[in-house]
């Protein structure tokens, strides 16, 4: 194995860190609404759905998951945490999030957001932010109340949905004003950064 290269090297240590968005402690008496669409069922992921959901997965991009994957994440799934939405007419599983406790030093007991994913042929349905709505009012009604996720800049379509349920921008690290005002920016949307929490709220 050849060691990196300089370029390599520089890349490797300006590679971004994850922006984290944080549910309101003001909300947590106020559950998002799951508005799934007709023709379209929100449920609860099944063992039977594994084949099912692992395409899913690598069709929304994560190719790299596996069954061994999900056997990881299973022991820290909320109860009532992973849902799915079943396209009904085709049985096919258009959607996807995940709740877990997943307690980290910025978040004590915190539970996160994550693995979210869609199928694009149903894209622009409203089945990502229902199954992320779903997914919060888990944590709310399991008594969280540090909820986060975490996400990339690029995402602008993920974030919107965000924006859309509810949450705000965290800024844990010098840096992250800038990089939010770049994210509103090209969502088209105003940008108040002395509203947003920061790591010494806590």
């Amino acid at each position: 194995m050849t060691a990196p290269t300089s370029d390599e090297a520089e890349t490797t240590v300006k590679a971004p860190t994850k922006l984290q968005m944080l549910w309101p402690e003001r909300e947590l008496r106020n559950p998002p609404e799951a508005a799934v669409p007709p023709g379209f069922l929100l449920r609860q992921f099944r063992e039977a759905d594994l084949p099912d959901y692992l395409e899913l997965m690598h069709v929304a991009g994560f190719t790299y998951w596996t069954e061994e994957t999900l056997e990881r994440f299973l022991p820290r799934v909320v109860p009532g945490g992973f849902n799915v939405i079943q396209h009904e007419e085709s049985a096919k599983l258009a959607a996807t999030s995940m709740a877990t406790h997943n307690p980290e030093p910025l978040h004590p007991f915190g539970g996160e957001l994550g693995w979210v994913a869609g199928d694009p042929a149903f894209a622009g349905r409203g089945l990502g932010a229902a199954t992320c709505a779903a997914t919060t009012s888990c944590f709310l009604r399991a008594g969280y109340r540090r909820i986060y996720l975490k996400t990339d800049d690029w995402r602008l379509p993920a974030i919107r949905v965000y924006f859309r349920l509810g949450f705000e921008p965290f800024l844990y690290l010098p840096g992250m004003v800038a990089r939010w005002q770049e994210v509103h920016r090209a969502l088209g949307l105003k940008c108040v950064p002395s509203d947003w929490p920061t790591a010494s709220d806590r």
